[in-house]
């Protein structure tokens, strides 16, 4: 494929304060679009000028309601059907990637079911930042590009100049995260296991390993209600830590959320803006990725590599 110098940027609803960040830092405002609502709830994406033969980026998480993930599929499809030459899905929040296998009878895959419908829609790439689970990338049959929350996390840690440095993960799935922080730091990790009766509600929790004296970072990809984190930060101080804060990409922070960050012993949450927040919390710290994407577009629109964004490996 040649190389046009015609880009396009266009953001969905939910995610236009970020997208006009990116455009920002890109250097090229957002294209115009509209969309067209009916009474009774129905929408219809109008692109307002012409993509033919255009490279395009449709910046739009896929996060509930339902709408969000609706609309980036309506854009795709207008965008395909207006002759847009090449079509790609930046998607900061990855939704329903919690559900990205059967883990009981008689569940869906909702992963697998959002990648068919991108692809479906005519999506020809997909560029979303740190996936619940990594796998996830193999559920497309179109190129993925995994951007590493790291790029944006560890700049900020080198500058705190904590001592006696210990990463955690506040559960199983996230060990392999919480190791590669470890190891950039040459610092030691710890390990919070849990077990939950359903779904948003951990029935009891246990650390595996040593934090007395520590100060204690855990890592993870997101942050629901919080409950996990919150009881995870608790332990680690029962056990003698001198300082506990956490690093997530993604603050859904839904339910009693900020309820639970605040009656916790986070001493610090630091999330980015992959999605809205309203920081009702003064323990919360918002760090922007809209430089990092801005730069990630650049770099696919010139055929550069998205791996040299990365300070360490990705997950």
């Amino acid at each position: 494929m040649l190389l046009t110098t015609d880009v396009k940027l266009f953001a969905g609803t939910n995610t236009k304060y970020l997208a006009e960040n990116i455009s920002d830092h890109y250097g090229q405002a957002l294209a115009k679009m509209d969309i067209l609502r009916f009474s009774d709830g129905e929408f219809q994406p109008e692109i307002k000028e012409s993509v033919r033969g255009s490279f395009v980026f449709v910046i739009q998480n896929t996060n509930p309601p339902g709408d969000n993930l609706l609309e980036l599929l309506m854009m795709i499809d207008a965008l395909k059907r207006a002759s847009a030459d090449y079509i790609t899905a930046v998607i900061p929040y990855f939704g329903y990637a919690r559900q990205d296998r059967k883990d009981r009878p008689r569940v869906g895959i909702g992963a697998k079911l959002v990648a068919n419908l991108l692809t479906a829609a005519g999506a020809h790439r997909v560029m979303t930042m740190d996936l619940h689970a990594g796998q996830i990338q193999g559920f497309f049959d179109i190129p993925v590009d995994h951007l590493n929350g790291s790029a944006i996390f560890l700049p900020y840690i080198q500058k705190q100049k904590w001592e006696n440095l210990c990463f955690a993960s506040p559960d199983v799935g996230s060990v392999k995260r919480a190791r590669l922080y470890a190891q950039h730091f040459n610092a030691e990790m710890v390990i919070c296991d849990k077990y939950r009766k359903r779904a948003n509600e951990v029935a009891e929790m246990t650390l595996i390993g040593n934090v007395e004296g520590k100060d204690v970072v855990m890592v993870d990809d997101m942050i629901d209600t919080g409950g996990t984190l919150c009881n995870a930060a608790n332990l680690i101080m029962e056990k003698g830590a001198k300082s506990v804060r956490a690093l997530c990409t993604h603050a859904v922070l839904s339910g009693k959320a900020y309820e639970n960050i605040d009656n916790s012993q986070l001493s610090e949450l630091i999330v980015t803006d992959t999605l809205p927040i309203e920081n009702k919390s003064k323990k919360i710290k918002v760090l922007t990725v809209a430089k990092l994407f801005a730069q990630a577009i650049r770099n696919t629109h010139e055929h550069k590599s998205i791996h040299s964004l990365f300070l360490t490996p990705s997950v």
